[in-house]
């Protein structure tokens, strides 16, 4: 949860890679643009995304 603003990260696949630092991800019910700038991360891998910045890649398990 952040400490900020009291909002908690969202779980996504990243689908496609875009210029710009910027990828498509599946929410699961829509995709959506965010920024992957912080994070190393490739189609296929899922993330958690906090305001539009995917701010960590989760472990394949």
């Amino acid at each position: 949860m952040c400490i900020t603003c009291s909002d908690t990260a969202v779980e996504v696949t990243v689908v496609e890679l875009l210029e710009d630092e910027l990828a498509v991800v599946d929410t699961g019910s829509t995709r959506e643009e965010v920024s992957v700038a912080l994070v190393e991360a490739g189609v296929g891998d899922r993330v958690l995304v906090h305001a539009g910045e995917a701010i960590a890649r989760l472990e394949k398990s």
